[in-house]
């Protein structure tokens, strides 16, 4: 049996961002790369075994359940758009996979409305598929439910916990999870346990199986792909504004650390502050960035208690209900969790990502890049890098 059984087992801000690359960029094309922050060595026949689950996934097909439950629990896809999903079929010529000396390449090209949906199918089928034959001791099969980890009790355990400290979390799990099957049963133990502060899931198909509302805005590739079309200054006001322009006013949580979160902030004035609901932090010290926004809305005359902070580089409990002590009273304060949830079994999760790095315009193929809050996870060429960093130096008066 595949692996992917269900086109919605996504998260949910690929959906939304593919609506709106439908509406805004149909013609664009663009290229995505895997990035591998650590070196792991793959095992012989990994390629192949990958290359039979993404050619599984050209079988999925937008049930009428799922297109039903969208139309009720995301009011803000339009009607063409939810018809278009269901006809829609993903097409694996758009993926290229390759594997020499235990190094594995991936890399996806096509049409951005189309290749937007493959970044985390691929990565939940990388890291179950890694787990499942690397052998040895953590080898688990994937419906084991009290393997290395015990998932259910965890996950009982831990959304006591988030009951306990009253601590708004949504499940962000899908991109580095152990399994399907481990973050099924997550995010199920973690409803039961958590009540209502376990406000949801970024996986649209878990959502819809356990009643949960679906979370998830937007992407670095959004503010990635404007920076290439429009110039890194424009990026993010551009970015910005589209995104208002298509939804107007929901799913209104912004990504900021695109290109550092202080470039963001330079353009984020009183009317982007009011329009969005909040900001999502996802890379840098989270204290900082809680500090800094709480003084950017108050510069701004914005009682910071009205907007919404979203804490989700890479949290463990512990972690969040620290950053909850702090700041409980001064944001409406929430936490996005992903791997600590659906790949705490005993292992070593993946450290990888798939990042967009060019678009096509105007007839040419434009690199893109990102200037994260935490160095070491810039991604691009290092030409683009540097330009970048040398635009934003000249608009903030420094000299390069």
């Amino acid at each position: 049996m595949a692996i992917i059984q269900s086109i919605i087992d996504d998260d949910l801000y690929k959906l939304s961002m593919q609506a709106a690359i439908m509406a805004l960029y149909p013609r664009n094309k663009v290229r995505y790369r895997l990035f591998l922050r650590d070196d792991v060595e793959f095992p012989d026949g990994f390629a192949a075994a990958l290359r039979e689950e993404v050619n599984a996934i050209a079988k999925l097909a937008l049930t009428d359940d799922e297109k039903h439950f969208l139309s009720l629990s995301c009011p803000y896809f339009p009607p063409p758009y939810l018809d278009f999903l269901h006809g829609y079929r993903h097409d694996p010529n758009e993926v290229k996979i390759s594997q020499s000396d235990g190094k594995l390449s991936v890399e996806i090209e096509g049409y951005w409305y189309r290749t937007v949906l493959w970044e985390v199918k691929l990565m939940a089928l990388i890291s179950e598929l890694y787990f499942d034959l690397i052998g040895g001791d953590i080898k688990m099969t994937r419906n084991c439910i009290d393997g290395p980890g015990f998932w259910k009790e965890r996950a009982e355990d831990k959304g006591t916990i988030i009951y306990d400290n009253q601590l708004r979390t949504a499940e962000f799990g899908s991109r580095r999870r152990r399994s399907f099957r481990c973050q099924d049963i997550v995010v199920e133990n973690l409803k039961k346990m958590s009540g209502e502060y376990l406000i949801g899931t970024s996986n649209v198909y878990l959502a819809m199986k356990h009643g949960l509302k679906a979370i998830g805005t937007q992407a670095h590739e959004w503010y990635m792909f404007h920076a290439a079309k429009y110039g890194v200054l424009m990026a993010n006001s551009m970015g910005m504004g589209k995104w208002v322009d298509f939804y107007h006013g929901s799913l209104g949580i912004a990504l900021p650390d695109t290109f550092t979160t202080q470039e963001f902030l330079r353009v984020f004035d009183g009317f982007y502050a009011k329009l969005f609901d909040g900001t999502r932090q996802d890379s840098g010290d989270p204290y900082g960035y809680g500090e800094t926004m709480v003084k950017h809305y108050e510069g701004l005359g914005i009682d910071p208690i009205t907007k919404s902070v979203v804490f989700s580089d890479g949290l463990t409990l512990t972690e969040a209900i620290q950053i909850k002590n702090v700041f409980h009273d001064q944001v409406k304060d929430s936490y996005g969790i992903g791997t600590h949830f659906s790949n705490d079994v005993g292992v070593v999760p993946l450290n990888m990502v798939i990042k967009m790095v060019g678009i096509h315009t105007n007839g040419v193929w434009v690199p893109t890049c990102k200037l994260s809050d935490t160095p070491g996870k810039h991604t691009g060429d290092e030409d683009t890098i540097k330009l970048y960093k040398e635009e934003i130096r000249r608009m903030n008066g420094v000299a390069t």
